[in-house]
């Protein structure tokens, strides 16, 4: 079967571009390699891949006229779309990228999707979109009205239009809203990341809300795993749905949303002291109050997915937290 990832350079795509190439499916991958972090790591991720059935093109999701000619040349079976402009707090600073990456972008991926009858698309939505909910766990059943940040708004948007492309020109999609991925190879912005960083030099760590928050730390293994299952679960239209009595989650069109998490949320204080027992070191921490845009505290409720593609996370917090030390420390030689 013949893939495209989008954001194969970065953390969750390249680690699904390895796998489907370990499957052996025929994988393009794109990226527009900036420099929102280190561009080396990014190329880095790419040679690890280096696989016969792997091709990358450095192409940015805004380009729509080279969106179009890729769709039109390659013509995939399906689509991974993993593409963004990530961060929370960077949406506060510079809004405008996210609406060249995240809602341009999107519409392009959609529409190379409709015009080449793309058998299923897969894309990443975000635990952000539950904004200032504060029931848990969080359920796809909720409603997803009130996004704290432009990122969040962003997110909300791509399932909005991923349906109503299902409703119009019957593209199966399926959104996915992941919570607070990590492990080797992650994003330097990410918690874990920067965490890691300074207590290796010494350095005291930011923790935010005074380290009373909750997070649904999901390894990138089991990501993974559950981005490939679900993609032999291809929607199909429900003709008896209706706005009154489904879920948001689903619907007459075949869309479907779901999250994807471990399903257990860990105290932030708890994965601090994981990352210290990796390390051999205590952290000095700087305590700070809750930061524009963050929320107290993330928890899946993921038994639709589980049901779906019968499978749940196996990674626990402190194996992961190690996998990730080990790797960092492979990686800056410390």
């Amino acid at each position: 079967m013949k893939y495209l990832v989008t954001g194969a350079a970065g953390f969750i795509g390249s680690a699904v571009v390895q796998r489907l190439c370990a499957l052996g499916h025929q994988v393009v991958g794109i990226d527009n390699l900036n420099d929102y972090y280190p561009v080396s790591l990014k190329m880095d991720r790419l040679k690890r891949i280096e696989h016969e059935l792997f091709t990358f093109k450095e192409l940015d999701l805004a380009d729509r006229e080279g969106i179009a000619e890729l769709f039109a040349t390659e013509q995939f079976h399906r689509v991974i779309h993993l593409a963004a402009q990530a961060g929370v707090r960077y949406s506060i600073e510079n809004p405008m990228a996210y609406a060249d990456s995240n809602l341009v972008g999107h519409l392009t991926i959609l529409e190379g999707c409709r015009h080449n009858k793309v058998q299923h698309l897969v894309y990443a939505s975000s635990s952000s979109v539950y904004g200032l909910n504060r029931k848990m766990p969080f359920d796809t059943s909720d409603s997803v009205d009130h996004p704290v940040s432009l990122y969040a708004a962003t997110k909300k948007a791509n399932e909005m239009m991923a349906h109503s492309y299902s409703h119009l020109y019957d593209v199966p999609t399926t959104g996915l809203r992941f919570f607070t991925v990590y492990g080797p190879w992650g994003r330097p912005d990410m918690a874990l990341f920067k965490f890691t960083n300074a207590i290796v030099k010494g350095e005291a760590i930011d923790v935010y809300n005074n380290g009373d928050m909750q997070r649904d730390f999901t390894y990138i293994d089991d990501i993974v795993e559950g981005i490939l299952r679900i993609q032999d679960v291809i929607p199909t239209r429900q003709e008896d749905w209706n706005v009154e009595q489904g879920s948001p989650a689903s619907s007459s069109a075949p869309y479907r949303i779901y999250n994807i998490g471990h399903g257990s949320p860990v105290k932030l204080m708890d994965y601090i002291e994981a990352l210290e027992e990796s390390l051999g070191v205590e952290a000095k921490k700087n305590f700070m109050p809750m930061q524009p845009g963050d929320v107290y505290a993330t928890y899946a409720d993921t038994e639709d997915l589980f049901k779906a593609i019968d499978y749940r996370p196996q990674v626990k917090v402190k194996e992961g937290v190690k996998a990730f030390v080990d790797w960092y420390k492979e990686y800056y030689g410390c």
